[in-house]
């Protein structure tokens, strides 16, 4: 009998640690941010958070298939509002954040003319992340088309699953150029490295980033997914988006 109240003590000790732990979708443009956004939550609440990253439309398809995340950090409005219509959300989504789009390259560019440039012979390849999955690629698009440069850079584009392998290809130097987040280039991994500049907020659509607290975690660990929404939503978690160059609802 006792062997047998010691392995059930073990089964709901460790029952009682994934509860506590919430597993987060986090939009790629957010991965620097988050480390932050961690420490700072587990500092409040004494809770772990287990993030994925990866696009934002990878996710949407994941978790509409049933994929157990928790909460979903979006790299905009529209797939969590999807979800959330889609009866997989419990709540509609709420803006966290606007994210800014900036033009990066760790090549010797002149940025001051970079429409010139990417357009012209200097230029071969040209970083963007998908824009059918990833909310800063399409904004991207949308940037060139308004710009009338999209014809002229169509040949040069290379796209990435995500944010993330977009700014491997800029950060390896395997592109001249590339659109990425300014959270990537303003945090303390990438400050420095290389040159950039922030688009024309007239060019493109600053993007509204949502959280929502989705089924399973309602399910599964309400309280702490809606500790954890409110977490993102608060002073603490602003300043910190913030000084990743976030513009704040």
């Amino acid at each position: 009998m006792r062997f047998s109240l010691f392995i059930a003590a073990m089964f709901l000790s460790h029952a009682m640690a994934h509860a506590d732990t919430l597993t987060v979708a986090v939009a790629a443009n957010v991965q620097y941010a988050f480390d932050d956004l961690q420490a700072a939550f587990k500092k409040e609440s004494g809770h772990d958070l287990k993030p994925v990253f990866n696009s934002s439309g990878k996710f949407f398809s994941q978790i509409a298939n049933g994929a157990p995340f928790d909460v979903f950090l979006s790299a905009d409005m529209e797939y969590p509002e999807k979800l959330y219509k889609e009866g997989h959300a419990i709540a509609p989504p709420k803006v966290y954040a606007h994210g800014a789009l900036v033009l990066w390259t760790v090549k010797d560019l002149d940025l001051d003319r970079w429409q010139t440039v990417l357009a012209g012979p200097g230029v071969n390849k040209i970083a963007v992340a998908n824009p059918k999955t990833a909310p800063y690629g399409r904004e991207a698009m949308k940037a060139l088309a308004s710009l009338q440069l999209e014809q002229a850079v169509k040949h040069k584009l290379v796209f990435g699953e995500s944010i993330a392998q977009t700014n491997q290809y800029i950060h390896s130097g395997a592109v001249e150029a590339g659109f990425t987040a300014k959270s990537v280039v303003v945090s303390p991994e990438m400050k420095g490295q290389g040159k950039w500049i922030e688009l024309p907020k007239d060019v493109y659509q600053p993007i509204a980033q949502g959280i929502v607290i989705l089924k399973h975690g309602q399910k599964n660990n309400s309280m702490l997914a809606q500790q954890f929404h409110d977490f993102v939503l608060s002073k603490s978690a602003r300043a910190i988006l913030e000084r990743y160059g976030y513009i704040l609802p």
